[in-house]
């Protein structure tokens, strides 16, 4: 695997003004959960690696990475990446480009329980693309390597959150359509469906696959993103996030799929978006919020929200120093009691683009 040229390994500094405490309570009656303590360094990614996305957990302990470029107007290829447990990135695979844009737009990504890895392909991230153009691709794995991807869904908007359970794939498309409030959902598709010679065609508001739907009530054009993050606990409960209400969703299902119950967990409490989200067993989600410059913890049953950690919108030096700029995902690699944030870099909002591109670490230690 050719290691990217000029990516440094861990800092070795650890800011100081970044650490602290952190303490919540559990509600239903269960026992106290541990406490948190943080603190935060970087990596700094190489020049032909402006926009990191989407992250998954892989079982040979690698952090799978969505690099999405975004930020360079993808004059650089987008493709997947990998962190290993060293904290070194390296290349893993390319990705098909699409036919109409050449340009293959990369943002969520989870393993199937095929062994293979699953990708979103945002097309409206791209210039001049139309609606419906997104895709889904899969990666196929053979002796832990991409021997090759396939595109198995067509037909998405804005593809974008992607988690895997059982013999399903789901994904988010983050707008179903102009309507106000702006509808969004989460598809489901069985890998059974998914054929490279025939890929699912996904149809929108009344697709059979779309299992559930977000409505985004924020008026404000900035905010017109729906659901975006995606994951699910080791209980089946799947969180949805609700990007322009700042609101995670916490939702049941059955075992063909189909919704039981749903309730928004927490909404707002300091949070002004929801992005990139990861549920853990510890009995919390950790979301990204991207317009707040900011990672909170979420209390999974009680549903309270504990900042982690934010920063203002940074200016180049704060950039160098690892702060985060316009994070879109983040995730707790517990063997290394990290969190590992990929800053898009992206100019949107109070976010502008600058030309250090970093993934932010947090020191977060959860035990007993």
């Amino acid at each position: 695997m050719r290691t990217v040229a000029g990516v440094a390994g861990l800092c070795a500094l650890l800011l100081l003004a970044g650490c602290g405490e952190l303490k919540s309570t559990q509600g239903g009656g269960k026992a106290q959960p541990p406490t948190v303590t943080y603190g935060w360094t970087f990596i700094k990614l190489d020049e032909k690696c402006s926009s990191p996305d989407g992250m998954c957990l892989g079982k040979d302990g690698y952090i799978y990475l969505s690099m999405n470029n975004k930020n360079t107007e993808f004059k650089d290829p987008c493709k997947i990446m990998r962190i290993g447990p060293n904290d070194k990135l390296e290349d893993f695979s390319e990705l098909p480009p699409h036919p109409d844009t050449k340009i293959c737009s990369p943002l969520g990504l989870a393993f199937g329980s095929d062994g293979n890895l699953y990708v979103s392909d945002n097309q409206l991230f791209v210039k001049d693309a139309k609606m419906g153009t997104s895709r889904v691709i899969r990666i196929v794995i053979e002796n832990g390597k991409a021997a090759k991807t396939e595109v198995v869904a067509t037909g998405l908007n804005m593809a974008n959150g992607l988690a895997c359970k059982d013999d399903c794939v789901y994904v988010n498309d983050s707008t179903l359509c102009g309507d106000k409030p702006m509808p969004s959902g989460v598809y489901c598709f069985k890998l059974s469906e998914l054929k490279a010679d025939a890929p699912v065609t996904a149809t929108g508001l009344h697709d059979p696959h779309l299992i559930f739907t977000v409505l985004t009530q924020n008026p404000d054009p900035l905010y017109q993103v729906g659901a975006n993050g995606l994951d699910f606990d080791s209980k089946g409960n799947m969180y949805v996030c609700n990007f322009g209400d700042a609101e995670v969703i916490k939702v049941t299902l059955d075992k063909d799929n189909k919704v039981t119950s749903s309730k928004s967990l927490a909404k707002g409490q300091g949070m002004l978006s929801t992005d990139g989200l990861h549920a853990y067993d510890e009995g919390f989600v950790l979301v990204a919020d991207f317009m707040g410059n900011a990672i909170f913890m979420i209390n999974s049953e009680s549903g309270e929200v504990k900042q982690i950690r934010k920063n203002e919108p940074c200016k180049k030096p704060d950039c160098v120093r690892g702060c985060l700029h316009a994070p879109s995902e983040c995730m707790w690699r517990k063997k290394s009691s990290k969190i590992y944030v990929s800053n898009i870099d992206i100019t949107y909002g109070p976010n502008v683009r600058h030309d250090v591109h970093t993934i932010s670490l947090i020191n977060f230690v959860a035990g007993n």
